[in-house]
């Protein structure tokens, strides 16, 4: 009999496949594992929620277009993207939720947006198609396949394009068991710096932080080979 002790000695990580896992955490509901290849830490898969308790916890998401709070938020992306686009650049929306309030600001703001939500927007067609830019803000805590979402989104992206990112980074092991944002029981995997300059290594991309939450990549031009470039650091 396999115990879940097993289980969770033997989990890869879901974003690098890797083997070398560690126990990092423990409440009353889930584990918290760390990788030891990429430092991504995410709950073991047998804990997450259905499909259907997940869609039921989105449901409750009150993020409308007339909050205020929620665009300054989403400002966080728009601007540090904004000041890198050309004039009629092409963007998805990857996880767009029930109100996509984020692509209707870049519409407003002349820009041409197709959106994507697992659960309220479920077009795979969008993945068919090139974009100058991507974004995924608040979405890739709630992966359970980060590593073919992240590629599939990277795939649609032309070269010179930029994908930006928004969650929370994942805090230190000694105040991991205070943090509020493992409590969100849709949240599976928490990225930190680490974790993105690991993908901006796989992808041959330059990495920005643009904010202490917000992170954008930018896909090389097919001419150019040269090594990851850390475009900004930001103090911790």
């Amino acid at each position: 009999m396999v115990t879940m002790e097993q289980n969770i000695e033997n989990a890869s990580c879901p974003l690098c496949h890797a083997a070398k896992t560690r126990e990092f955490s423990k409440d009353a509901r889930r584990d918290y594992l760390a990788c030891e290849v990429c430092s991504l830490v995410f709950v073991p898969a047998w804990q997450f929620l259905s499909a259907e308790e997940e869609k039921r916890r989105y449901d409750q998401h009150r993020n409308s277009p007339e909050n205020s709070g929620y665009r300054r938020f989403l400002s966080r992306m728009l601007i540090p993207l904004q000041e890198r686009l050309t004039p009629g650049s092409r963007g998805l929306d990857f996880g767009s939720g029930p109100e996509p309030v984020l692509s209707g600001m870049f519409e407003a703001a002349g820009y041409s947006m197709a959106i994507f939500d697992y659960f309220y927007a479920h077009d795979p067609a969008v993945f068919e198609k090139q974009y100058d830019f991507i974004t995924a803000t608040e979405v890739v805590e709630h992966l359970h396949d980060p590593k073919g979402e992240l590629d599939r989104l990277w795939a649609c992206l032309k070269h010179g394009g930029r994908l930006g990112i928004m969650t929370k980074l994942a805090v230190e092991q000694n105040v991991f068991p205070q943090w509020y944002y493992k409590n969100d029981l849709t949240h599976v995997c928490f990225f930190s710096r680490p974790t993105f300059a690991w993908l901006a290594g796989q992808w041959n991309a330059d990495l920005m932080f643009s904010d202490r939450d917000a992170v954008l990549f930018r896909k090389k031009t097919s001419s150019s080979s040269s090594p990851l470039v850390l475009e900004k650091e930001l103090p911790e």
